[in-house]
């Protein structure tokens, strides 16, 4: 059985009008990400926050991992919960706070973050690739309180994969963290000691 003609009797079926490829269908989203506001009028609406985020406003710490949210690359805040933006729509965090690894270095007048420097304090990095969705998702471990254990930690950051191995020591790195309130530590660094 054929499908059901379009109205205008063009020979393409309903179908084909549903689903044609020659008009994608676009959006305006405003994000505001590490304190800027950014509009970006004519998105693809099928864009993910990750493309967003790396190809359209050049914030290229997030990575690209997996593309399946299972490796945690790809970790951002978003309205300060941890997200995997290789899943997220970029449609769906209109008008939402995100906060990526190149924004987490604003916090500090004089450097680092408190966790960035935990991490390089304890190596908790080894090639590098997966630390800044590492780094973004201890953030949220820390924000959520899941910190009373190094198996806490562990279980909390289970979302995050590391090829190299270095898990001890990013765990390190939470707690050392952990035993003081971060805006404690962000007061410390703008005081200068």
């Amino acid at each position: 059985m054929a499908p059901p003609s379009c109205p205008a009797n063009t020979g393409r079926s309903v179908a084909d009008e549903e689903f044609s490829m020659t008009a994608t269908p676009t959006v305006s989203v405003t994000l505001h990400v590490n304190g800027e506001e950014y509009t970006l009028a004519g998105l693809d609406n099928r864009t993910t926050l990750l493309d967003a985020l790396r190809e359209h406003l050049k914030q290229t710490g997030s990575k690209k991992g997996c593309g399946l949210g299972m490796c945690g690359a790809c970790t951002v805040l978003a309205d300060g919960r941890r997200i995997n933006s290789c899943l997220a729509l970029a449609a769906l965090y209109d008008q939402k706070e995100i906060t990526t690894i190149e924004g987490l270095s604003q916090d500090s007048e004089t450097g680092l973050h408190p966790l960035q420097q935990a991490f390089v304090d304890h190596d908790g990095f080894q090639c590098g690739y997966c630390t800044p969705g590492q780094i973004m998702s201890a953030l949220g471990v820390l924000q959520e309180g899941h910190t009373g254990s190094a198996d806490e930690i562990r279980e909390f950051m289970s979302g995050n994969l590391c090829r190299c191995g270095a898990y001890s020591n990013i765990v390190a790195a939470i707690s050392q963290v952990a035993q003081t309130p971060l805006e404690a530590l962000l007061d410390e660094q703008r005081a200068g000691a």
